[in-house]
């Protein structure tokens, strides 16, 4: 009786274990196939804007209103139900910039005929970059168009959206003539303009974990 009764309880014992070890198999491809939403109180407070860095819920990018390498305004609306990367960038920069439109160029290319997936990078010295210096970057680049939109704009407003809508600047600053940004960030938008993934777009490894998340996006 006794050895039917270890023998019964080992049982249990296993049952419990295959039901643990499938639950935590579960969980691992759930986690995998599922990107997180990023919020603010998500980020580095240094990365956040003060004012909205307790914010836990509900965050999207904000409305903006770039002019392109074509003299185009750029808003919104044309990334509506889009999934997009967004960098920050200026064209005079000798260091991490020429790596990351290079990165660019290689997401665009990967993601050529999806045409549910789009690019957009904004210049930090507007001022300086004109319409038609974007346009020779852009040439330099292999922007298509359709697909990548490189923007100057209000300096005031670009370093807005760079505090507040896409956490990609740790100092702060009031977008005025000492303000500058430098950073490597990519940052993945989802569409319906949430935050799913931030990325060192220097860095080969992050590329390809970029292109494995935006897949992840499209098949929602």
């Amino acid at each position: 009786m006794e050895i039917r009764n270890k023998s019964k309880y080992s049982y249990i014992l296993m049952v419990f274990f295959a039901i643990g070890i499938c639950v935590i198999l579960y969980a691992i491809v759930f986690e995998k196939e599922n990107l997180p939403v990023y919020n603010p109180v998500d980020f580095n407070p240094e990365l956040v804007d003060a004012s909205i860095r307790n914010t836990a819920s509900d965050h999207t990018v904000a409305d903006f209103e770039l002019v392109n390498q074509n003299g185009k305004i750029i808003t919104q609306k044309d990334y509506e139900n889009k999934i997009y990367v967004t960098d920050f960038f200026f064209t005079r920069c000798p260091s991490i910039c020429p790596i990351m439109s290079n990165n660019m160029e290689e997401l665009q290319n990967i993601f050529l005929n999806e045409n549910d997936v789009m690019f957009l990078s904004l210049s930090v010295t507007p001022v300086l970059d004109s319409v038609p210096i974007l346009r020779r970057y852009a040439e330099k680049h292999g922007v298509l168009d359709s697909k990548w939109n490189i923007t100057t704009g209000d300096k005031k407003h670009i370093y807005n959206l760079a505090r507040k809508s896409f956490f990609a600047a740790v100092d702060q600053g009031d977008g005025g003539l000492q303000d500058f940004i430098h950073t490597p960030n990519f940052i993945l938008v989802d569409q319906e303009k949430r935050i799913r993934g931030v990325y060192d777009g220097t860095k080969d490894e992050e590329i390809e974990r970029i292109i494995q998340d935006i897949a992840l996006l499209l098949k929602d």
